[in-house]
């Protein structure tokens, strides 16, 4: 892939949490290793969608990007700047450039300020506008997101879910980032209300241009939205290709379990597929099986999966996948 049309370039990337025990002198026992050596690039513009079962890692890996946590290892480059090394006002600066759209619309906006508040705090903190001039571009930023200019002076509690979320996107959108990070930004809210968020979300990056990580584990929900999708098992990324490539033609045997149980509409087509149904548990993050992280509760495994971790390559027409099979 061409460097200049790579926004976001993530190398080898880790997080991970220690395990510690004792109350007073605390020793280093182990690790969670939430998210475990990722490698992929976001494109000017695009939506990449990261999909998975929850606890696999999409969250962590969303806030390691924005050095929300500060990575155990790899790098992050935004538009050729690496990011895990930057501390302090530079890296102040380069947050302008990218924000994040929470899951909980109820617990990510503060109980105590008003919506005014909410919004103009991103212009405050990066002193961008003062006074009347931001009051302007608060009740502009409401506009754009849907809701009535004049509820500057309301607090979070008098608003519905859809709503809170468009409150949180305003915030987003305050100092005009060319990246976001959407955090599940829908799956805490009503199925009527989601598809009004997500088209939303979809008229404000042709508008300004943004480029989008969308994190779900609503694959029906990341085909409408995404450009490439990326799925993730026990962090680790598995498989990443086109929307559509991946949807007709998904090689690892985790993508076929997860797209199995995607509700198909057409009866006579849905009493026809094979539901692949996944045995056993997700293993413990603190403790990964050795080789293949997804051969405990794989039906086509060999013996060199408990042995050889599966290379992460390319297998043509940018079709990446990490199994042996493949």
């Amino acid at each position: 892939m061409p460097e200049a049309q790579a926004l976001v370039e993530v190398s080898d990337l880790r997080m991970w949490f220690p395990i510690t025990q004792g109350i007073i002198l605390q020793r280093r026992v182990g690790d969670i290793k939430a998210v475990d050596g990722l490698s992929f690039a976001i494109r000017k513009g695009e939506t990449l969608g990261l999909v998975g079962e929850s606890g696999c890692g999409k969250s962590t890996t969303g806030r390691a990007i924005l050095q929300l946590y500060r990575p155990t290892g790899g790098q992050v480059k935004f538009d050729d700047v690496e990011l895990t090394t930057l501390k302090g006002e530079a890296l102040r600066r380069m947050r302008r450039r990218m924000q994040m759209i929470f899951q909980d619309p109820y617990a990510s906006l503060n109980p105590r300020m008003t919506v005014g508040n909410i919004v103009g705090e991103p212009l405050e903190v990066h002193d961008i506008l003062r006074g009347k001039e931001r009051r302007d571009k608060v009740m502009e930023l409401l506009e754009v997101v849907g809701l009535n200019p004049y509820f500057v002076n309301r607090y979070p509690h008098e608003f519905s879910g859809g709503q809170r979320q468009r409150i949180g996107v305003a915030r987003a959108l305050a100092v005009k980032p060319d990246f976001i990070v959407c955090d599940e930004p829908i799956s805490a809210l009503d199925v009527s209300i989601q598809a009004q968020i997500i088209n939303l979300l979809e008229e404000l990056q042709s508008k300004f241009g943004l480029t989008y990580l969308f994190i779900a584990h609503d694959l029906s929900v990341v085909r409408h939205i995404s450009d490439r999708v990326a799925v993730m098992y026990l962090g680790k990324i598995v498989e990443l290709t086109t929307r559509d490539e991946l949807y007709n033609n998904p090689l690892h045997p985790y993508t076929k379990a997860l797209l199995s149980a995607v509700p198909i509409p057409d009866p006579v087509v849905e009493e026809k597929r094979r539901r692949i149904i996944l045995e056993g548990d997700v293993p413990s993050p603190a403790n990964p099986p050795s080789g293949c992280h997804f051969r405990t509760r794989c039906s086509i495994k060999m013996d060199i999966c408990a042995e050889q971790d599966p290379a992460w390559r390319d297998v043509g027409g940018d079709h990446w996948v990490a199994c042996h099979r493949a």
